[in-house]
């Protein structure tokens, strides 16, 4: 992974644009649809606290010494068709507020980042945001019900997932909430599970071994294990050595292991 990616908080800030026609015009959208407050000159958007900008100048040599005066001040910079100048890129976005999709390709091809925005937007459903306001609204009685965390983060996993009374990709999850709160939809935790790897390649796993590894709230992790693999599980997953003693907490156990070399 070249980039951290990061969603950055701009409503009511300021943020600097530099530059005027099609280059500019387009940053000044981005930051307007969220809330920031364009600000066109480096020493303005200085004294008003800016901590961002867009260098969007048709003159390179101009972005160049524009990039480096706000790179001095400490503001992070994007210049326009620059990679090696930014010191961060903004993704294609696909909205369904308050879900926000970002897609980045670290600079590499903005026209790929778009084409994978539009095939993403005929997949996800316009009331995506709403299942996702829904689930906010109802923090507390989830918690109420599923009071422990790991069987609270399976029964909400169980209820997103495919066929589950919540998948976001169904236009009617949202106002399946409530049932699903008061049990005609129970998700139950999923126990301890093995996968068995043939392949050291990520791409070669199994959409039932995907869906376990980033669900998983405990792995034990065989020897050999790659980490291009590991790296499909949740971050904050516990991981333990294969074969382990101790005692385990709560929730979906996957047991990792390899079968053969792994040379796949």
């Amino acid at each position: 992974m070249r980039s951290l990616p990061l969603f950055h908080r701009v409503a009511g800030k300021p943020v600097i644009v530099l530059g005027e026609g099609p280059l500019a015009e387009p940053k000044r959208r981005l930051v307007t649809r969220a809330g920031g407050i364009v600000v066109d000159t480096i020493e303005g958007g200085w004294e008003k606290g800016a901590r961002l900008a867009f260098v969007a100048l048709a003159d390179r040599e101009a972005g160049e010494t524009a990039a480096r005066r706000l790179k001095a001040l400490g503001v992070l910079v994007n210049v326009v068709d620059r990679p090696d100048l930014c010191d961060f890129t903004a993704p294609s976005i696909l909205d369904r507020d308050p879900v926000l999709i970002a897609i980045g390709t670290s600079g590499a091809s903005a026209g790929l980042a778009k084409q994978l925005r539009l095939r993403l937007e005929a997949l996800l459903p316009q009331s995506l945001g709403s299942l996702a306001s829904a689930l906010q609204a109802a923090r507390a009685k989830i918690r109420a019900r599923w009071p422990g965390a790991a069987e609270r983060r399976q029964a909400i996993d169980l209820a997103l997932g495919p066929g589950g009374p919540l998948d976001p990709l169904r236009d009617d999850s949202a106002g399946k909430l409530d049932a699903w709160l008061e049990g005609r939809a129970s998700a139950r935790p999923a126990g301890r599970v093995v996968v068995t790897l043939s392949s050291s390649d990520p791409e070669d796993l199994t959409v039932r071994d995907a869906r376990l590894l980033g669900s998983a709230d405990v792995l034990l992790v065989g020897r050999g294990i790659p980490q291009a693999i590991l790296d499909r599980a949740r971050a904050d997953a516990l991981r333990r050595p294969l074969p382990y003693d101790g005692e385990l907490p709560p929730g979906l156990v996957v047991e990792l292991r390899r079968r053969g070399s792994l040379d796949g």
